[in-house]
């Protein structure tokens, strides 16, 4: 058996670097949204719930794009799939830089959503390929510049929108996403699969409908889609949501900065953690934590000590479901599929997409204010972490290999 000093596999740190760097451009189509969708309901007087449908639909186009583009990247290699997803996501901001209408936006957005969703899943692959000895830490460190890129550029952002309008700050990021995104796509791929054996040796790598079968896999994908709700919910909404509670601006500034940092030392800290103790016991303190302050969060939203504090508590404990996920696949199901397995896995984040996004608007126009979908998301984080503890989510039996 090779091990991950031989073959040139010492150059698995480069690659995640690369991996890091380009997460951290995709996070602004999700995690600087609210920004977005701010200067345009200012600039082009749209309603909030037309803009908040392009949300809705890039977490849809961005999750369920995962299986496919997974299957060829396990075929054929992340390389050249990532070169294209690359130019996908460029060209979706520099596009959206000339919108005339909601619809005109919703096809521009959904164009770079569809490379958003390809790169995020190579990337979390190669996190899971080349490192099964520290898989948690590794994919916490690639989520984290997904999780907390958009700190070094969302008070750029609002700089920009601010000063020259909405269009032309699509078309100034959609540059920088040009420059910084494609050179690093063409360092993606995937050690031989022998080369990460060092704790699989027994395991019989699991295909996607064999995985389906598994309640495990059910646990993991419910859990999944209410979590990632609450991650969802600010990257769509804090702006908004600081709006409609009279929070002081220089409070959302600090918020700007901070929930995308919390949210990916999340990550990093919830992956390095349950390499030690275990990721279902993590997962379950993680998610209790994170509903405990979304409860907090939903009573306080109107002080603006209480509305920034609870939603970077809330991140610091709800970020790290994009760590333990992708972890928990290929912990559960092995190696050889898991950018497939994982890209199905995924789509649990659509749904959490359509809470944080379409979901969360209508209740905002019905009722007024964000209070039921904070509450309804605390109470839906307690439940989930009932579904991914330990006494209840445990590893599957060893499957009998066909092949």
């Amino acid at each position: 058996m090779l091990s991950l000093n031989e073959d040139g596999t010492q150059q698995r740190w480069g690659i995640l670097a690369g991996a890091v760097i380009v997460m951290m451009f995709i996070a602004i189509y999700q995690y600087s949204w609210s920004l977005f969708a701010s200067g345009l309901n200012s600039d082009l007087a749209w309603s909030i719930i037309e803009i908040q449908v392009t949300f809705t639909l890039y977490t849809y186009v961005a999750t369920f794009v995962q299986p496919f583009s997974g299957y060829f990247a396990d075929k054929f290699g992340p390389r050249n799939i990532a070169i294209l997803a690359g130019l996908l996501v460029a060209i979706g901001f520099l596009s959206s830089s000339t919108v005339t209408s909601p619809i005109h936006l919703y096809i521009c957005y959904t164009i770079g959503s569809v490379g958003v969703g390809i790169l995020y899943g190579v990337s979390i692959a190669i996190a899971v390929k080349w490192f099964p000895d520290r898989r948690g830490l590794a994919v916490g460190i690639a989520t984290f510049g997904f999780g907390s890129g958009t700190t070094f550029f969302n008070l750029l952002l609002q700089t920009w929108i601010s000063s020259y309008g909405v269009r032309t700050a699509f078309l100034y990021t959609g540059i920088l996403m040009l420059i910084f995104i494609l050179p690093f796509t063409f360092l993606y791929k995937y050690p031989k699969f022998e080369q990460q054996k060092l704790k699989e040796e027994n395991m019989v790598s699991w295909k996607w409908y064999e995985m389906l079968k598994t309640y495990q896999w059910w646990l993991i994908y419910i859990s999944f889609a209410i979590i990632a709700a609450i991650a969802l919910l600010f990257g769509a909404q804090v702006v908004p949501m600081a709006k409609a509670n009279n929070i002081p601006s220089n409070v959302l500034d600090f918020v700007l900065v901070a929930y995308p940092l919390a949210n990916g030392f999340s990550r990093v800290l919830g992956g390095w953690i349950s390499d030690r103790i275990g990721r279902q016991l993590t997962a379950t303190l993680f998610y209790t934590l994170a509903g405990i302050m979304m409860l907090a969060l939903g009573f306080t939203a109107s002080n603006p000590i209480g509305f920034a504090s609870f939603i970077i508590l809330a991140m610091l404990f709800s970020g790290a479901v994009f760590a333990f996920n992708p972890a928990f696949i290929g912990d559960f199901y092995g190696s050889k599929y898991s950018t497939i397995n994982y890209g199905i896995t995924y789509t649990a984040k659509s749904w959490g997409g359509l809470i944080a996004g379409y979901a969360t608007a209508w209740l905002l126009t019905t009722f007024k204010n964000y209070t039921y979908s904070i509450i309804g998301l605390g109470i839906g984080a307690l439940i989930a972490a009932v579904l991914v503890n330990p006494l209840l989510l445990k590893k599957p039996g060893k499957k009998v290999s066909k092949s």
